[in-house]
């Protein structure tokens, strides 16, 4: 099994994690790009540990970055193969960092960009007991094995698209928002008006009222 790592920050208040925060870093990108997230969301987790991996392979389309699953196909038939391939590393990654912290499932959050955004989604509701929640940006979503029959956990799910996305269709999000209501999940969805592939301010501060909602009863 691979074992990822990248940039990681010890919580803002210098005191024990009480939260973590993993972020992945989209398609040919790394961990030092979505670990500048932090710096925006410190301030409302003091006591999180922030972890932005590297995906577990180089990316062949840009060989400076990394990827979490293979752009070989076309990208429907990309994202069905490579995302259940590619969830057992960053499950593992997850429990590891548990372990290491005494924390769990229900003290961390999920965020992603892009591919990572896709990664966040399966993997998040993939699992047995509910994250803290999801933060999608840019993404899409393939459900997981086990999602339809309702035996895996539902957390809170945030989802952020920009309308003039040329990368990643934005209906994708449209659709995730749809499927995981149906199935039960509480879902935050924000469209970024005039936004291209990327995360605006306007984006930022929704995802950043999300945080403050699921982290209210801490």
């Amino acid at each position: 099994m691979t074992t990822l790592s990248g940039p990681m920050l010890a919580p803002f208040s210098g005191g024990k994690p009480r939260q973590i925060v993993v972020l992945l870093h989209g398609y040919g990108s790394d961990g030092s790009d979505l670990i500048a997230l932090a710096s925006h969301w410190q301030r409302l987790l003091p006591d999180a540990l922030f972890v932005s991996p590297n995906g577990p392979e180089v990316a062949r389309g840009n060989p400076a970055g990394y990827q979490w699953f293979a752009l070989d196909l076309d990208r429907v038939e990309s994202r069905a193969a490579g995302l259940p391939m590619a969830r057992p590393v960053v499950v593992e990654f997850l429990k590891a960092l548990w372990e290491q912290t005494g924390l769990s499932a229900r003290d961390t959050l999920l965020v992603g960009f892009s591919q990572g955004a896709m990664m966040a989604l399966h993997v998040g509701t993939s699992l047995d007991e509910p994250l803290m929640g999801v933060i999608a940006f840019s993404g899409a979503f393939v459900p997981p094995e086990g999602f339809y029959d309702g035996s895996k956990a539902r957390p809170p799910v945030c989802l952020v698209h920009g309308d003039m996305d040329s990368v990643v269709d934005p209906a994708l999000s449209a659709e995730a928002a749809e499927a995981l209501r149906e199935a039960g999940f509480e879902v935050s969805y924000h469209v970024d008006h005039g936004v291209g592939h990327g995360i605006s301010p306007d984006g930022l501060a929704f995802a950043s009222a999300f945080i403050e909602g699921v982290t209210a009863t801490l």
